[in-house]
């Protein structure tokens, strides 16, 4: 074995052997990890895979095939005019309300059909982080100051993480934007109202088929619409397939489920990977894995920069599900977890997640991953101490 490759292959067989050597089966806290790794992917797969995932493919596949380059490029391209590329991310994001998985396969569209690095990060951030149904829950929940200082920080931080991630690889963006100057507009074989109601109708779907039932009943509109959401839903998905038999031709449809296909399986095997691993480490809510909940309890209180710092990581690595961060804080300030801890979780966990992660990688790259989620930790620590210091 004179090779270097060879002994790396050796030094990897050895290492699981060891771990399945040493493997503690029987152990009671190994057990109840590896049954709420198994639990959390269950609940995923019924939860989040069908009513969230596979919409998001479709509007991504829509994405790269039925939206031309140059338009992408036009709003969020390395060229276009920042205010007007970073406006469009974030109220775009903001819009859709999803959580941190259902927001990759819409990033991974727009970033591979030209989108800038930017703009592409603060569609990313703002998707799972801007969501008003959330932040008025957390509002009524856990405090005025707090909803109000989720809802800034969120918005900020779209726009901030975007420009730095610009600033930080500016020799690519450049590069990509001379690459860009040339593109012609593609032919479009519809009319733009035309494909503005075949996207909006597949839009409604993923947001009234995931609308969130409210903490209490008295929430008026949001209780309203969700007592009718699978008929709103059910209207959208009439719009659709309207659409699609009206304004389509059988080879574009051929194209548009060929490439959501692609996205399902590059992106949906790494999503469920993540969740297993997370589920596996740190459980369920309510529930504990392999790291101890009281842990992290004793870890985030007060108002340190050790508290705010574990807060920014645990979120960023846990995952949640849209609207789950709110009992979850809930369970924690009641355990002691200071304030600007919580807010400190409030930005870095819906945003960030070992599912998604691992998915983002996968589009941008290690490094770029680690920049980003280095960004959204360190950010979300700074606004945990100054909230904290003054409430």
């Amino acid at each position: 074995m004179n090779s270097k490759g060879e002994w790396k292959k050796l030094a990897i067989i050895v290492g699981v052997f060891l771990a399945c050597f040493y493997l503690p089966v029987g152990a009671e806290r190994f057990n109840n990890s590896v049954m709420e790794s198994l639990h959390l992917v269950k609940w995923y797969a019924q939860e989040h895979v069908i009513l969230c995932l596979i919409p998001a493919f479709f509007i991504a596949g829509a994405i790269s095939v039925f939206v031309s380059q140059a338009s992408v490029m036009k709003y969020l391209g390395a060229r276009a005019n920042k205010t007007l590329a970073y406006g469009v991310a974030s109220v775009s994001g903001a819009v859709l309300a999803v959580c941190s998985c259902t927001i990759l396969p819409l990033f991974a569209g727009i970033y591979r059909m030209g989108a800038g690095l930017g703009p592409a990060t603060a569609f990313l951030y703002s998707g799972p982080a801007i969501n008003v149904l959330a932040i008025i829950l957390t509002a009524r929940i856990l405090g005025l100051e707090l909803g109000i200082a989720r809802a800034v920080g969120a918005i900020a931080f779209s726009v901030i993480i975007g420009l730095i991630m610009h600033f930080i690889y500016r020799k690519e963006e450049i590069e990509k934007a001379n690459g860009q100057m040339a593109m012609p507009e593609a032919h479009v074989s519809r009319h733009l109202w035309q494909n503005a109601v075949y996207f909006a109708s597949m839009v409604g779907i993923l947001i009234f088929a995931n609308w969130a039932k409210p903490a209490s009943s008295d929430a008026g509109l949001w209780s309203l619409i969700h007592s009718a959401k699978w008929a709103i839903t059910g209207v959208f998905a009439i719009i659709l397939i309207a659409t699609l038999v009206m304004w389509f031709k059988k080879t574009e449809l051929s194209e548009w489920t060929q490439t959501t296909w692609a996205f399902a399986k590059q992106i949906l095997p790494l999503l469920l990977l993540g969740v297993l691993v997370a589920g596996f480490l740190l459980g369920r809510p309510g529930h504990e894995g392999l790291i101890p909940n009281r842990w992290v309890e004793w870890a985030v209180g007060g108002n340190s920069l050790r508290a705010n710092l574990l807060a920014s990581v645990a979120g960023a690595f846990m995952y949640f599900a849209t609207l789950t961060e709110v009992p979850i804080l809930q369970g924690l300030i009641g355990s002691g977890m200071g304030k600007g801890p919580a807010l400190a979780l409030l930005l870095a966990g819906p945003a960030l997640s070992l599912p998604s992660m691992l998915v983002i990688r996968s589009v941008i790259g290690t490094q770029k991953t680690v920049v980003y989620v280095s960004l959204v930790i360190v950010m979300s620590t700074i606004a945990g101490i100054v909230f904290g210091a003054f409430f």
